[in-house]
């Protein structure tokens, strides 16, 4: 099989995700719980896409200047600093560290 056709399934297959999801009745989704998991589900995603870009390595578990960077972010959260101060500062604090 050819990527192409990998690619054509992998498409369809999202278009049809996409559509089961639109067709879900409006009554399920007014329930207190359906809504709850669907408010907190792109965060947990989100910080699980995190944690794996700063901590993974090829088998095991890496602490470098992207963990550092991560920190600082963390920091600058908790202080309540702007998006792009956070952003930079990050950035800043791992490449310092990697200098």
């Amino acid at each position: 099989m050819s990527t192409w056709w990998a690619v054509l399934a992998a498409g369809l297959a999202c278009y049809a995700l996409k559509l089961a999801g639109l067709s879900v009745p409006h009554q399920v989704l007014e329930r207190p719980t359906v809504r709850a998991v669907a408010d907190r589900l792109p965060v947990a995603l989100l910080a699980g896409l995190v944690a794996v870009q700063v901590l993974g390595g090829d088998q095991d578990l890496v602490l470098d200047a992207r963990a550092a960077g991560l920190g600082a972010a963390i920091v600058l959260l908790l202080l309540r600093a702007p998006f792009l101060v956070v952003v930079v500062g990050a950035a800043l604090t791992a490449a310092l560290l990697r200098l």
